[in-house]
């Protein structure tokens, strides 16, 4: 590949056009964003994120989540409109496309899968490789009988997340006690 994307995003575009594992991909990209940014609230970043948890939450039916989390995610795109294209990722039909994404959510219209506009051809052909490599084929339809993707919130083991939120509860009180 001629440019270099963080290993997190090539995984991200993996599983977004692959197997449609929108919970892996918010996964991956949130490990990403806090370990190798700031974290800011407004970040790039979270957009990715976003748009695929805006997509996790349309699969399942959730279109009040979906659109809420969607127009957070379009907000952040564009704020960072000039950096998309950074992504390997072609802005204006990008956005294009969310919008016409958001407007299936606002009218209640089922969820059908969709592909980013990928600019960078080497890119593409990187993931579709990995793709093969894993079984998957790029740019199939999700598979909505599939609960360990459609359910997968509620197939996790969340040992790790509540021990998580607690730590940083904890934080927070002894910080608000001193």
């Amino acid at each position: 590949m001629t440019k270099s994307y963080p290993d997190a995003f090539i995984e991200y575009l993996v599983h977004f056009h692959g197997d449609r594992d929108y919970f892996e991909c918010h996964e991956v990209l949130e490990e990403y964003w806090k370990t190798h940014t700031p974290m800011a609230r407004d970040s790039i970043w979270v957009g990715w994120i976003q748009l695929a948890v805006a997509l996790y939450h349309h699969r399942r039916n959730n279109m009040n989540g979906g659109l809420r989390t969607l127009d957070k995610a379009i907000m952040k795109f564009r704020l960072h409109e000039d950096e998309i294209v950074s992504f390997g990722i072609e802005a204006t039909t990008f956005l294009e496309r969310l919008q016409s994404l958001r407007a299936s959510m606002a009218s209640h219209t089922p969820y059908i899968s969709i592909q980013l506009p990928i600019h960078d051809r080497e890119l593409e052909k990187h993931c579709l490789s990995l793709c093969e490599e894993r079984g998957f084929l790029w740019g199939d339809i999700s598979d909505l009988k599939n609960p360990m993707i459609v359910e997968r919130h509620s197939q996790r083991d969340r040992t790790e997340v509540i021990h998580e939120r607690l730590s940083e509860l904890a934080k927070r009180h002894i910080h608000k006690n001193h």
